[in-house]
């Protein structure tokens, strides 16, 4: 074999007689396998040295696994870690056989071990390292009933083996070898990413500790996990929160990094004491994820270009409003992003810091270390920034240290919890900063709701009758407004988790700071007054821009209903 290597290698000019050779000596020296040191000493690529030992061998060679279909009993009975361990996977299922991927030709123990751990027999092929980890994590990410499995194998256990493990970042697919605790919470995590949730609840209740999962803002209820055990599981993720497990009596809040695959997941933790024990809520920030282009945002044209306009300027202020979780943090990293330019000096204070930007500086906020909003805010007036991004004003001081940063030619973007655009003004007021400081900094104000998007895979029409057609006239539509006379709707299924919705979009409501706006905060008029006055010269509400998505069947009538409750007169 090693001779029809060589002469394969020699005649394809691939490498010389005289490297080959050497390569062998190390071989024989060191018991490393020959297709290991040809990539460690880089005399040929991975790809040319899967396709010399696939000829050679007889074995076939795939360069790309992005479409290959993992079978379901390589998932269920091979650990991850064994997959990780030797870069094995299998790609297909045969008669008999299992098609098996490995990027080691000389690894023949591990498929033997396989072999014998699935009582089937394995037919390896050859694939590159990166396709076969790719692979691994995606198929494992699928894997399903984990909770359950981790609850069959539950006992209370000894809690003072739960510090065991603690990595820096660790990685929840693998669970072979933990206590079963360790194991349930690393399966609860990773249901939650598996299924797209925000956060994961753990409520207690006098006869169990109920799971939820927060997808899409909506929460569900998920496994029931026995009262027996609710002490054990809960100082497990105070363990890795780094918190007290003693202190019972008071709130906390921890942190944690763990691992899904190749990506790093931020775990912040919270935990409140109730009647029937502490109760847990987990925010899920994974650090991986992309920052939206503002015109992946849900913006119509319109607006798009408006909040360009206005992001371009040098210097004031503009606002993004809403509720908690509504996405206002998003809308401003994918506004930062877009200006964000070699010229600019891009600073940001945040709690906490969501994304990670290539060139920003993110500064986080540690009350406990006295660094606020606001002496944050004043900090970074003497780094000289063109543009600043406070995450929130929330007090009088932030409010007033954010406007003169505007006067003084910088472009400062915050956010604040109002319900509409207008109601952000009066707020300033109200947190004691000037009329004249507020109507001569602010540029814009931009409320903005999440609302859940049809599921392409379920998504059906259908006619409106009855309360539809109620509900549509809420939202200030008719059935005539609509294309063909059709609503859109999801009738449930896999994908989506039998909700019919899939992902969320942003409704927006842009109110831009003009001379009417001026004069109406200068005479301290009413939010109600100053929106009335807006809609009049042709800005649309939430409600309104929301009728446009339904109309495109993006969404329904009773998500816009359900996120616009308070946009009224």
């Amino acid at each position: 074999m090693r001779d029809a290597l060589r002469h394969l290698l020699i005649e394809r000019e691939l490498l010389s007689a005289e490297r080959f050779a050497e390569c062998v000596q190390e071989e024989i020296h060191t018991g490393e396998p020959l297709d290991k040191i040809f990539l460690q000493k880089g005399y040929l690529t991975e790809i040319d040295m899967l396709q010399a030992f696939g000829e050679t061998l007889g074995l076939e060679v795939i360069e790309g696994l992005a479409h290959a279909q993992v079978p379901a009993e390589f998932v269920n009975q091979v650990p991850v870690h064994f997959a990780r361990s030797y870069n094995v996977i299998a790609v297909a299922s045969e008669t008999g056989a299992l098609r098996v991927a490995t990027c080691s030709p000389y690894e023949t123990n591990a498929l033997d071990d396989l072999a014998t751990m699935l009582g089937v027999e394995v037919e390896p092929v050859l694939a590159p390292r990166v396709e076969i980890t790719n692979l691994i994590n995606h198929a494992y990410k699928r894997k399903a009933d984990v909770v359950d499995e981790a609850l069959d194998d539950l006992d209370s256990g000894d809690v003072g083996l739960l510090t065991a493990d603690i990595d820096v970042a660790e990685d929840i697919l693998d669970v072979a070898n933990k206590a079963p605790i360790i194991k349930l919470v690393n399966m609860i995590l990773f249901q939650a990413l598996k299924m797209r949730a925000s956060d994961v609840h753990l409520q207690p209740y006098e006869d169990r500790l109920q799971v939820r999962n927060r997808i899409d803002g909506i929460l569900y209820d998920m496994e029931a996990i026995p009262k027996r055990v609710q002490d054990a599981v809960i100082s497990r993720i105070k363990i890795m929160g780094k918190m007290d497990i003693a202190e019972r009596r008071l709130p906390q809040d921890g942190r944690a990094t763990i691992k899904l695959g190749e990506g790093d997941v931020d775990v912040r933790i919270s935990s409140v004491p109730t009647s029937n024990g502490e109760r847990i809520v987990m925010r899920l920030l994974d650090m991986t994820a992309r920052v939206l282009r503002m015109e992946e945002l849900g913006l119509d044209a319109e607006n798009l270009t408006m909040l360009r306009k206005y992001v371009r300027y040098t210097h004031g202020i503009i606002l993004v409003t809403g509720p908690t979780g509504s996405g206002k943090t998003t809308t401003l990293y994918a506004v930062l992003q877009e200006i964000n330019s070699a010229e600019k000096n891009c600073i940001t204070i945040e709690d906490p810091i969501e994304y990670h930007l290539d060139s920003i500086s993110q500064i986080q906020v540690n009350n406990k270390k006295g660094l606020t909003f606001a002496t944050g805010l004043r900090s970074l007036m003497r780094q000289y920034p063109d543009v600043m991004m406070v995450g929130e004003i929330r007090d009088e001081e932030t409010g007033k240290i954010a406007t003169q940063a505007a006067l003084t030619g910088h472009l400062v973007f915050s956010t604040l919890h109002t319900n509409d655009a207008a109601g952000a003004v009066a707020r300033m007021l109200n947190f004691g900063v000037e009329p004249y400081l507020v109507a001569s900094s602010v540029l814009v104000v931009v409320a903005q709701r999440l609302v859940r998007m049809i599921c392409p895979e379920c998504k059906e029409s259908f006619v409106p009758t009855g309360t539809d057609l109620l509900e549509l006239a809420d939202i200030g539509l008719s059935v005539d407004d609509l294309p063909g006379g059709e609503l859109h709707r999801g009738t449930g299924c896999a994908n989506c988790f039998q909700t019919g919705y899939v992902d969320r979009t942003a409704i927006y409501e842009i109110l831009p700071v003009g001379e009417e706006v001026k004069e109406q905060v200068m005479a301290h008029a009413s939010a109600s007054a100053i929106k009335r006055a807006s809609i009049d010269r042709g800005c649309r509400t939430l409600r309104m821009d929301g009728s446009r998505k339904v109309r495109a069947g993006e969404t329904t009538v009773q998500e816009v209903l359900r996120v616009t409750q308070l946009d009224m007169l």
